[in-house]
């Protein structure tokens, strides 16, 4: 190791043992205290919008010099209303209940021992992630909303923002007398950083949350020496069945894929019930077409309706893009084995008025959010009444679905006795 690579493993395993200091100042401080950190931050986002948004300019200058474009860039590209809502969604976290300490369950035994079961929080999280500026600020308030300290390293093509938003951050947290150990950014774009975090910070980090693209969700996953969340793409299907309601199904289907195409709740793949396909499906292709989507067919849906043909990796594909699969499937059968199949187990949703047919589709689809005639782009912690999210959890492990402070807690057990032994 170089000279370079010596004074970066030295920063990293100081930032890891920093970190596990930080936990325990917030193990120890009170609800009240955390959610006045939580409040000075939002404070300090709004009152350093100017700087924030000039660092952010100044990563999209950089970004389109690098070729960056589209939704990549869209995701990184911050203004004065979505910096509003970053600091709103801050706010929020401070107003949900504080998850610390809440008995999940408790009972006596027969030989008097009383037995609680315990939320606590994690310890050390590292949050890696891409292109998202607002992951830094809905990471940090999110963790010390649960009592974890957060080691947040963003993509390099966001460093600037991050760094401007972490800075608002500390704030929030002197203000309300945490150190700023409490959540610290990795401030170097180098790669090397990633596999030192990957490597555990010398066990001081205790889970890995990986938020970006498929690439890198592999690498921390194979790589990773601590526990990872995951967070896989987001193949997300909109099956509109033979008892939809026809508006419904047109407006929820454009919702779900236009609305925002850059998110990972955005529906990727339509499928159609092929006992209906004939009266169902152009209304939503014209529709698609009009708010400027492309459609990719397979051959039973460009028989009914004009588009291009789909090819095998279309099924597979998060286009992030105007840009939508489509499908003809036989009923809720059908549905759910294309979405077995092809799926990510993110979010899924039917489109219909049968009752029975909604509680089939919810029976068989296996994925983390499943929604009946609602727009897949609710798959948003906000939109779960979580404040904010770290991401959408496909594991079926420890949390799945939208990650919020509830979810970045673990469990004790407390048992208290009258001088109990074990015959």
């Amino acid at each position: 190791m170089d000279d370079t690579g010596a004074s970066l493993q030295a920063t990293m395993s100081a930032m890891g043992r920093e970190a596990r200091e930080g936990a325990k100042a917030l193990r120890l401080a009170t609800p009240e205290t955390r959610t006045k950190a939580i409040r000075a931050m939002a404070e300090a986002i709004r009152a350093d919008a100017a700087a924030i948004l000039a660092a952010n300019a100044r990563d999209i200058e950089a970004a389109k010099a690098n070729g960056l474009s589209g939704p990549m860039l869209d995701r990184l590209m911050l203004d004065e209303g979505r910096l509003k809502g970053v600091a709103d969604g801050v706010a929020a976290v401070a107003d949900i209940p504080d998850p610390l300490g809440v008995e999940t369950a408790r009972w006596t035994r027969p030989n008097g021992l009383d037995i609680a079961r315990v939320r606590t929080p994690i310890g050390v999280i590292a949050i890696i992630y891409e292109s998202r500026p607002n992951v830094t600020a809905d990471a940090a308030a999110l963790c010390i909303r649960s009592g974890n300290a957060a080691i947040l390293r963003g993509g390099s093509e966001c460093l600037q923002s991050n760094l401007a938003i972490h800075a608002a951050v500390v704030k929030g947290l002197e203000a309300a007398g945490l150190p700023a150990s409490c959540v610290q950014a990795v401030r170097t774009a180098d790669r090397a950083a990633v596999g030192m975090i990957l490597a555990g910070l010398d066990h001081n980090i205790d889970l890995i949350i990986p938020r970006g693209g498929k690439s890198l969700v592999a690498r921390v996953q194979a790589e990773a020496r601590a526990p990872v969340l995951g967070h896989l793409e987001g193949l997300c299907h909109t099956f509109v069945h033979s008892a939809a309601d026809p508006q419904k199904a047109v407006a929820i289907t454009v919702n779900a894929k236009m609305r925002r195409v850059s998110i990972c709740g955005a529906t990727e793949t339509l499928l159609v019930d092929s006992a209906a396909a004939d009266k169902l499906l152009p209304p939503i292709a014209e529709a698609l077409k009009a708010a400027g989507c492309e459609l990719r067919g397979d051959e039973a849906s460009r028989a009914i309706y004009p588009m291009e043909a789909a090819t095998e990796a279309d099924w597979t594909c998060e286009y992030l893009a105007p840009i939508i699969a489509v499908a003809v499937v036989d009923g809720v059968e059908g549905a759910a084995a294309h979405i077995a199949r092809y799926g990510s187990g993110h979010t899924d949703c039917i489109v219909t008025e049968d009752p029975a047919a909604a509680e089939r589709f919810i029976a068989l689809v296996d994925s983390a959010i499943v929604l009946v005639n609602a727009s897949t782009q609710f798959a948003d912690g906000g939109e779960f009444g979580f404040g904010a999210e770290i991401g959408i959890a496909t594991d079926k492990l420890h949390a799945r679905g939208p990650v919020g402070a509830e979810q970045l807690t673990t469990f004790k057990y407390v048992v208290r006795g009258t001088g109990q032994t074990r015959p």
